[in-house]
């Protein structure tokens, strides 16, 4: 049963006995309620070590789409939740703390987004995924830091674009592709808090390392980067390449996957600017815990629930995104 201080909360907070094996008792749940746990490479390790799959937006999309469990459990923000219930509206989509939202998807609210594409017609309008259910429903195709370059190199170099809600992705493709499209002025605030005079002092002392950033980082700091990626290209980059040192420009949760990925590899988190601490972590993610997920799963709750008027205008622009990236092999 939900209990009213639940839903207050936006999450069970059900007392589990210290004894339990949290990790086993949820991977029981998932077979029983046939359940899948997906989560974002942004989270707690602990979480991505557990989850049935891990990857970026465009990649947890594309897995909703197509997964044949009854319940996915969303490891992330709110809006990826919304994104599978879009996708996936015959299943239950939960998420274990509805007050893991997105200082991004808030930059942006859809009554003044839909204002300005208003004020500006005759515009093809693409959302980041980083939107919510809302945003998306006024929107013509959708994006992810994967695939938003290739995506707006299939328009016609003449076409008149609204791009939203990440000023610094959108001045990222206008800089790569030769595009003006029309900003809207919202950005991420784990992005937006990377120093340059600290990523400088970390090159000074690691002169050999590579710089690793996402397009969501600021002008500045992106002239600093050797590669200029999504998290998942970031990943695969230190991968597929013989460096051993990298600095990373982004959500410190990907050092978790890269360092399974390439023990003998150094892989080193650039700083904010507003701390002495060495990371860069958003606290909306960090409220995913293992103990939330176990709780969610044991009583289906919190649900994502997205309006049906709102979700039939929404899922258009998410299908066109999976129909683009898949003709373009992405």
């Amino acid at each position: 049963m939900v209990k009213k201080e639940w839903i207050d909360k936006g999450f069970v907070d059900e007392p589990i006995a210290k004894e339990l094996d949290l990790k086993s008792e949820i991977r029981e749940l998932c077979r029983k309620k046939n359940a899948v746990i997906m989560a974002h490479y942004y989270t707690e390790g602990i979480i991505q070590d557990l989850a049935d799959f891990v990857g970026d937006s465009l990649a947890l999309a594309q897995k909703a789409a197509k997964t044949e469990a009854d319940i996915i459990v969303m490891c992330g923000v709110h809006f990826m939740g919304e994104t599978n219930k879009i996708l996936c509206p015959d299943k239950k989509v939960l998420v274990p703390d509805l007050n893991a939202t997105c200082s991004l998807a808030e930059s942006c609210p859809a009554d003044e987004f839909s204002r300005f594409v208003s004020a500006h017609p005759g515009h093809t309008v693409i959302s980041y995924v980083n939107t919510t259910a809302a945003t998306k429903a006024v929107t013509d195709v959708v994006v992810t830091s994967s695939n938003a370059r290739q995506i707006v190199e299939s328009f016609p170099s003449d076409e008149k674009i609204i791009f939203g809600p990440d000023r610094n992705l959108g001045n990222y493709i206008n800089s790569v592709t030769g595009r003006d499209m029309l900003l809207w002025d919202g950005a991420c605030h784990v992005h937006e808090k990377f120093s340059v005079e600290k990523i400088l002092e970390l090159k000074k002392s690691h002169p050999e390392a590579k710089v690793l950033a996402h397009p969501e980082c600021k002008g500045a700091v992106l002239k600093l980067a050797d590669v200029v990626g999504s998290t998942a290209a970031l990943l695969k980059y230190a991968i597929r390449h013989e460096e051993k040192e990298f600095i990373v420009a982004t959500e410190s949760g990907i050092l978790h996957e890269m360092q399974k990925a390439c023990p003998e590899k150094t892989f080193i988190p650039a700083p904010p600017d507003d701390s002495t601490c060495a990371c860069n972590e958003c606290n909306y993610m960090r409220l995913i815990t293992l103990e939330k997920l176990y709780n969610t799963l044991k009583y289906e709750w919190p649900e994502i629930v997205v309006d049906a008027e709102v979700a039939e205008k929404a899922v258009k622009p998410i299908h066109r995104m999976l129909e683009i990236s898949e003709k373009l092999g992405l």
